[in-house]
């Protein structure tokens, strides 16, 4: 009987550390499966602002011939949407960093989104032009902050672990996000065109699109609440540092970021815009009808929604991140030769495009981390998307122009002149990298090497100015007084310290 006792004993308390366990790991915030669950909800913080994004794109001729539009009134839709965040991006960072934080900015950000499409929606309905481009420039307003914050929220739960495969998922989502649009909005346009007629077709076909910002508003509200109780148990703000951001820290940002921001903008600009007048180039270009046109383009979106998260997983494990950004600027400029001067099947530089895309995306956006404290990244995030947006902005009235005066092929070396930028502006990175002996290019390994030895170069500073300044004492103090000291002396001695090492852009070990 006392042996039969004993192995219910052990029985139980091995039940117990199993569900101890699997607690800690679905349910507890440092568990990595509750990190991944949150991640879920991230990664469908962007998809309907990706989807509705680029419903003009996929409805092209339906907005030129339902409601008359000009190729600059279309390519307009695009760039009032860039316009507002060449200024509202870095505003919506800093709001993210001082005002709201990240849970509030989130959510209101995303409530403008979901606004500026129903906005959107009804001015399609009725026709008015004008009510159009109010809704794309609020619609742009909530949009752009809100991937501003969605990067928080990545670095937040995953820096220093999965962070590039992390940046490579939300990029899959959102091309995801794309790549349904381009698939079911001229299946639903086609559908809605049974019972309504006009511009009334269009405006509907908008408003069921306006319900995937529906279903990330509610992503919002969700990550949200799990992130207020990760900050809850994990005692986040205690191992926070006290700095707080200032509008003026902008320009101590770091070289090393500003050519980040150019590779940015002088990359993005030769897909995004290719992709907006995409049906009408594929059309054109290698004969293809509007089905087949929005079929290619939504491939570009397919393919690096599936290759990103592999190209974030394989950065993670071998690092050098610039010199995978270097091969996605090459493979995009070779991709737009063949599109735009051969007489190649399409689908082998669209595929080209989608990969490189998923390389460079997976690669560039964790540096800023790299680079930036923790404390400043919203700041630090928003003037890179208020960057690329002042060029989407200009690049994409300048694609109207161009086709309009001289047609694709024009366009196409624009495309092409631009890449050969970004290949000069990650070249100097690289170059500026090295001598700086950074840790933009290095392997995970070095990594974690080059920030052991910041740590204990903090602790033997910090310990020698300590022995210092230790006053030389008449008399013993009192208990009480030596305890209050001690604990005094811990929390500014962990405060410096963390200060020193958000300095320097090494992760704060744990509390």
């Amino acid at each position: 009987m006392e042996e039969s006792h004993q192995e219910v004993e052990v029985s139980v308390r091995h039940d117990e550390t199993c569900c101890d366990k699997t607690y800690f790991l679905c349910c507890h915030p440092t568990g990595k499966a509750h990190r991944f669950i949150a991640l879920i909800f991230m990664c469908f913080l962007g998809f309907g602002s990706y989807f509705c994004y680029d419903n003009p794109s996929a409805l092209q001729e339906r907005f030129k011939e339902d409601l008359n539009l000009t190729e600059t009134q279309y390519t307009a839709l695009y760039s009032i949407y860039s316009w507002p965040n060449v200024v509202m991006c870095f505003i919506g960072g800093f709001l993210i960093d001082r005002v709201f934080g990240i849970r509030a900015g989130t959510n209101i950000f995303m409530g403008l989104t979901f606004l500026g499409q129903l906005v959107f929606s009804l001015a399609a309905y009725l026709n008015h032009y004008w009510l159009m481009i109010c809704g794309r420039f609020i619609f742009g307003i909530g949009a752009e902050s809100l991937a501003v914050a969605q990067n928080n929220y990545a670095v937040l739960w995953f820096k220093g672990k999965e962070l590039n495969m992390v940046f490579g998922l939300q990029l899959s989502f959102a091309r995801i996000g794309s790549t349904v649009n381009f698939w079911v909005m001229e299946p639903i346009y086609d559908w809605v065109l049974k019972s309504f007629d006009g511009s009334h077709i269009l405006g509907i076909a908008l408003l069921i699109a306006s319900a995937t910002c529906l279903l990330s508003m509610l992503c919002s509200l969700i990550l949200g609440f799990m992130d207020k109780r990760a900050e809850r148990m994990t005692r986040r703000t205690e191992t926070q540092t006290t700095e707080v951001v200032r509008i003026t820290d902008v320009k101590d940002f770091k070289l090393t970021f500003w050519l980040v921001s150019c590779i940015c903008v002088s990359y993005y600009v030769a897909i995004f815009p290719f992709i907006s007048v995409g049906q009408e180039f594929f059309m054109i270009r290698f004969d293809m009808s509007k089905e087949e046109g929005d079929r290619i383009c939504s491939l570009v979106y397919l393919i690096s929604g599936f290759a990103s998260p592999v190209t974030g997983i394989l950065i993670d494990k071998i690092g050098l991140n610039i010199l995978w950004i270097l091969l996605s600027v090459i493979s995009t400029v070779l991709a737009h030769l063949l599109l735009g001067f051969t007489t190649v099947n399409p689908y082998i530089g669209v595929s080209m495009l989608g990969l490189a895309y998923s390389g460079l995306a997976s690669g560039l956006w964790p540096l800023v981390a790299l680079i930036i404290p923790e404390y400043q990244l919203g700041t630090a995030y928003g003037v890179c998307q208020a960057i690329q947006n002042l060029g989407l902005a200009i690049i994409t009235i300048i694609t109207g122009w161009i086709i309009q005066s001289w047609g694709y092929r024009v366009l196409s070396e624009f495309f092409i002149g631009s890449l050969i930028l970004a290949f000069v502006f990650t070249a100097l990175l690289l170059l500026l990298d090295q001598r700086q002996k950074g840790i933009l290019n290095m392997t995970p390994a070095g990594r974690k090497k080059y920030q052991e030895q910041l740590l204990n170069e903090v602790y033997e500073r910090h310990r020698i100015l300590s022995s210092e300044e230790v006053p030389i004492a008449t008399e013993p103090p009192s208990q009480d007084i030596s305890n209050t000291q001690s604990n005094d002396s811990v929390s500014d001695d962990t405060r410096y310290r963390n200060r020193y090492l958000v300095t320097v852009g090494a992760n704060l070990p744990p509390s």
